[in-house]
């Protein structure tokens, strides 16, 4: 695999450099909270509601329910993230930073479905499956003395197929091709002696430049029509993908550069009211808390597992439940209306806000608009608007001792706006 890296990563990025070069997410702690425009639209429900060939994000066996056709699109993203240090001992430690020194993102995406036979459907799509970019204004003593930040993104390509099983059960699977790239700024106070056991190889701990990350895993889903196929269940499982370290932060990640990705899980349903309006609804899980750089404590550091070590330090994330409510309503022919509800359990704890000054995920609420039209040469245009309400996680004692003592509270809203045009083959 290493000597294959170079090749991969060259390959990687010109198949997907669109997304590599501009996915900033931060939604669902830092899993989108939908996949595909109209998804977005609906409060990101997707499981028992397939929309459109991007529903093999969220359940592959849906692929069998959207026909022939190709989308693609794109979205606007801007998150605004903060973050306020008080009760530092060190004066000039204390006040607030902003994280958006970069805060506009487009964030493309495509999808393809094909017929295959009587009961076959295959297809493929690229999507930003979940990431984090922050950038401060300036440097943030606690850390180091360069401006503090972090970059990460996490793309799957998917190849699916879906079967239908009888005239109304469907079953799934797509393999997750995921790719990663990251990169750390501002983290010079970890090498610095006095701030406990850090890692074996301090200088690779942050400002390495980008670095990259390959794994694959499946994704297996189900879905059933019954009472005249007004209601729809689904259910959905994705593996936790062990990928490659990143070699060039083997001193900051545990397990010397490992940062996977996260199992997850969800159930939907949706039901016609009538033959124009269908309300749906999904519950997920994700489990941060597998993932040793990202679930385990930065306390850590305080009964001596050093950064990169095994056990090392992560950032404290939970598992969180995400509950999404949508609403489709066909106002006629050509035009069809959406709105949605999203709503995540809060993946940050507020004993372990200081390293999450990298990553403030901190939203919890979303809403959601969105339509598509049907154009005269039965195309369709899609659009679709999501607002994170701003939150704020105050922080109980998460500067450790060992740090000075004080508090970190992180704070972030969030807007998307997004597009797609789709092409009925």
């Amino acid at each position: 695999m290493q000597k294959l890296k170079p090749a991969l990563t060259a390959l990687a990025l010109a198949v997907i450099s669109p997304l590599a070069s501009t996915q900033a997410l931060a939604t669902d702690g830092y899993f989108s909270h939908g996949y595909g425009i109209r998804s977005q639209g609906a409060g990101g429900v997707g499981i028992a509601l397939p929309q459109d060939s991007l529903v093999a994000a969220s359940n592959p066996a849906g692929l069998s329910l959207v026909g022939d056709r190709l989308d693609i699109g794109a979205s606007w993203f801007r998150p605004q993230r903060e973050a306020e240090i008080e009760n530092s001992p060190a004066p000039s430690a204390n006040g607030k930073y902003s994280g958006n020194e970069r805060e506009h993102f487009i964030i493309p995406e495509i999808g393809y479905s094909k017929r295959v036979s009587d009961v076959t459907t295959a297809g493929i799509s690229v999507y930003g499956n979940g990431g984090m970019n922050t950038a401060y204004d300036r440097a943030i003593p606690l850390l180091g003395d360069r401006r503090a930040g972090v970059d990460l993104i996490q793309i799957f390509v998917k190849p699916t197929l879906s079967w239908q099983l009888t005239p109304t059960q469907y079953v799934g699977v797509g393999l997750n091709i995921a790719y990663q790239r990251f990169e750390a700024k501002g983290l010079s106070n970890f090498t610095a002696t006095g701030l406990g056991q850090v890692s074996q190889s301090p200088n690779n701990v942050s400002d390495r430049g980008h670095d990259s990350s390959y794994g694959i895993g499946l994704h297996l889903g189900w879905l059933g029509q019954f009472i005249d196929q007004r209601l729809t269940l689904g259910a959905s499982y994705q593996s936790k993908i062990s990928t490659t370290d990143f070699d060039k932060y083997r001193g900051l990640f545990a397990e010397d550069g490992s940062f996977d990705i996260p199992e997850n899980y969800g159930l939907g349903i949706a039901f016609k009211l009538t033959p124009s309006w269908t309300i749906a609804s999904d519950i997920q899980r994700i489990r941060y808390s597998d993932v040793n750089s990202v679930g385990n404590s930065l306390n850590r550091l305080l009964s001596g597992q050093a950064l990169g070590s095994d056990q090392g330090p992560g950032f404290g994330w939970r598992d969180v439940t995400v509950y999404k409510l949508g609403t489709v309503f066909a106002v006629n022919d050509q035009l069809t209306l959406r709105a949605g509800y999203n709503h995540t359990t809060q993946p940050i704890p507020r004993s372990e806000t200081l390293f999450n000054i990298l990553a403030p995920a901190v939203v919890q609420d979303h809403i959601t608009l969105g339509a598509t039209w049907k154009l005269a040469n039965n195309n369709e245009l899609s659009f679709s608007y999501a607002h994170a309400f701003e939150n704020t996680v105050k922080g109980n004692n998460s500067i450790p001792t060992l740090f000075g003592g004080g508090d970190v509270n992180l704070k972030m809203h969030q807007d998307t706006f997004g597009v797609a045009y789709s092409w009925i083959l």
